[in-house]
């Protein structure tokens, strides 16, 4: 490469000798970024979601391609960010396709330091039974001062600040009618 064609693709010359004086166009772009595609380009649909770490509810705009997700940005569109994501937000891709993402279930004994893997059935029978034996150990039909009071006080419910109203409602309706009187919710913590 001569010394004039190195001098001819340095953006400021470019900037200065083109039609881009304020270095907004073509003159900054080099022949290498000019072939470049955006990530998003290649994508097949745009699902609008929700962020779900906290109780904000940042929107997103998911981009999936053969029905894998490639990209997670801010919804420009969403009333609530803007377009903005935290860090947590913007690094959500991770919770689809990161090399640290379990896709089975995990168990750990107690007392024991390993963790073991269980099948899906195993794991919600186990959960299933333990419901059962709390609600039966800690049942009350009244209170100390005789009032009928019919409830568990052996387990209770703390939902996630990004279910939305009917998932909540019907989480409520659940522990209710299991008998819990401890039913919570993230977002009001």
């Amino acid at each position: 490469m001569g010394v004039r064609t190195w001098i001819d693709s340095w953006p400021v010359y470019r900037q200065l000798k083109g039609n881009d004086p304020l270095g907004r166009g073509a003159a900054v772009k080099s022949p290498l970024s000019s072939e470049r595609k955006a990530r998003l380009d290649t994508a097949d649909r745009v699902v609008k979601s929700i962020c779900p770490y906290c109780a904000v509810g940042c929107g997103q705009d998911v981009y999936v391609q053969d029905g894998k997700v490639t990209q997670i940005e801010g919804d420009p569109d969403s009333p609530v960010s803007r377009g903005r994501l935290c860090p947590k937000g913007s690094a959500s891709l991770q919770l689809t396709t990161g090399s640290a993402r379990e896709h089975q279930v995990l168990y750990r004994r107690p007392n024991s330091t390993e963790w073991e893997h269980l099948e899906l059935d195993t794991a919600m029978d186990m959960i299933a039974d333990r419901v059962v034996k709390a609600r039966r150990e800690g049942w009350e039909w009244e209170d100390i001062h005789g009032a009928r009071t019919r409830r568990t006080m052996g387990f209770a419910s703390l939902g996630g600040a990004t279910l939305d109203n009917e998932e909540n409602y019907l989480i409520k309706k659940l522990f209710t009618a299991l008998g819990a009187v401890q039913i919570e919710n993230q977002a009001r913590v």
